[in-house]
C-alpha cells in the first residue's frame, strides 16, 4: 500500500521503519525533518505537509504528542483530511480523548473515510521489537482492512469497538500503569536503603506476583541512571488528566488515579516533563533527602 506517516517521534520512527520492511511505500511528514532521515534514506518519501503527505494514499497513521497535535493533523487546513485525494483509511495510534476520536471520526465519514483509532503500549522498546499492544477502535470493514498492517508494528491487537472504544481501552492501560510506576520506584528505593543487590531484587520480583512489564524493562534502566524516554512524563501526564476527565464524565472515583496524577504533575513542575516516565525515581529520591533532612 501507499501509506503516510506523521510522527517520528521516539516511537513513530520505528514504527515506521517496519512499514518500509513490510514493503509498503511511506510519505513522511514530521515536525522536525531531521528525525526522518534515516526513513528517507530507507525509501520513504516527504510530504511537506500531511495534506500532502497523505494526497492519494490508502492509509494514513499518525502518532504524535498532544490532544491538539492530533487536531491540526487530522481536522486542521493542511490535515490529513484535507488532501485533495484523502486516504480511505485514517488511523490515530496517539493517546487521546475517545471524543475526540468520536468526532474525527464524523468528520471522515462526511468526507467518505473510515477513522480508526488506535492508541499503542509498549513504549519505545515495544516500538522497536513490533511488538506493542494496539487498542483498536472502529467500523469492523476499515479494521479488516488495516490489520495486517498494525500486525507489522504491534503483537497484541484487539478491536474494542466502534471509534474511541480504542482510546477508552488506552485510558485503562494508563490507569493500570500509574500506580504501578509509582509502586515500582519506591520499591526500588526501599531496596536501595536496605543494601540490596538491585538486579537480583528484579530477578526475583520480577518472574513473581509482582512482575510487569515496568519493573522488567524499567527497573534496569533505573539501576543504570539512566532516564531517557522511551515514554515522556509529560506525555503520560496528558493521558492521566484525559482518564480523570473521563472518570469525572461518569461519575468514578478513581483515589488512586488521582494520587498518581498529582505526583506526575509535581515531576513536571521539577523540570522532568521530558523524561521518561523512569525518571519519577529522581522525584522520589529528592522527596526521601528532603525528608531525611
Amino acid at each position: 500500500m501507499k501509506i503516510a506517516f506523521i510522527g517520528t517521534g521516539v516511537m513513530g520512527h520505528s514504527m515506521a521503519g517496519h512499514l518500509i520492511d513490510g514493503g509498503h511505500d511511506l510519505v513522511i511528514y514530521t515536525r522536525t525533518r531531521s528525525k526522518a532521515e534515516s526513513l528517507l534514506e530507507r525509501g520513504a518519501v516527504w510530504g511537506d505537509t500531511p495534506a500532502q503527505a497523505s494526497d492519494g494514499a490508502d492509509i494514513a497513521i499518525a502518532i504524535v504528542g498532544m490532544p491538539e497535535d492530533v487536531e491540526e493533523v487530522f481536522l486542521g487546513e493542511a490535515g490529513l483530511l484535507a488532501a485533495a485525494t484523502p486516504p480511505s483509511i485514517i488511523i490515530d495510534m496517539t493517546t487521546s480523548p475517545p471524543s475526540l476520536a468520536r468526532r474525527i471520526a464524523e468528520v471522515a465519514a462526511a468526507k467518505r473515510v473510515s477513522s480508526i483509532d488506535a492508541p499503542v503500549s509498549g513504549g519505545d522498546v515495544g516500538a522497536k521489537n513490533a511488538t506493542l499492544s494496539i487498542m483498536v477502535g472502529g467500523e469492523t470493514p476499515a479494521v479488516a482492512t488495516a490489520w495486517p498492517v498494525l500486525e507489522l508494528m504491534g503483537k497484541t491487537i484487539v478491536h474494542q469497538g466502534p471509534a474511541g472504544a480504542g482510546q477508552h481501552t488506552k485510558m485503562v492501560n494508563q490507569i493500570l500503569i500509574a500506580g504501578g510506576m509509582l509502586g515500582m520506584c519506591e520499591g526500588l528505593r526501599y531496596a536501595e536503603a536496605a543494601g540490596l543487590d538491585g538486579q537480583k531484587v528484579i530477578d526475583s520480583v520480577g518472574g513473581g506476583a509482582a512482575g510487569s512489564w515496568s519493573i522488567n524493562n524499567l527497573g534496569p534502566r533505573i539501576l543504570n541512571r539512566d532516564f531517557e524516554p522511551g515514554f515522556f512524563i509529560e506525555h503520560f501526564l496528558k493521558d492521566l488528566t484525559i482518564a480523570f476527565h473521563e472518570a469525572e464524565v461518569m461519575g468514578l472515583d478513581l483515589p488512586a488515579l488521582d494520587m498518581a496524577k498529582a505526583f506526575y504533575e509535581r515531576a513536571v513542575s521539577e523540570g522532568l516533563g521530558r523524561k521518561g516516565t523512569q525518571a519519577l525515581q529522581l522525584l522520589l529520591e529528592k522527596t526521601t533527602e528532603v525528608e531525611q533532612a
